[in-house]
């Protein structure tokens, strides 16, 4: 069903789609904050899975349950 649907012409469609309806100055605008928003999860997720480690050295185990 979703095979062929991230193909290049695909994704270049959906941009000029993008483009139309944000217009450039917008479309920055909305890229910078989706890379924020990515970083911002990435940090979190990495902060995360620290502590798991960290809980697993301190209680010798695979953290609290």
């Amino acid at each position: 069903m979703f095979e062929g649907l991230f193909q290049p012409t695909h994704l270049l469609i959906i941009l000029v789609i993008a483009l139309v309806v944000f217009g450039p100055g917008k479309l920055t605008d909305v890229g910078s904050s989706l890379g924020k928003t990515m970083r911002g999860f990435k940090k979190s997720m990495r902060e995360l899975t620290d502590g798991e480690r960290t809980n697993d050295v301190r209680f010798g185990g695979k953290g609290k349950r």
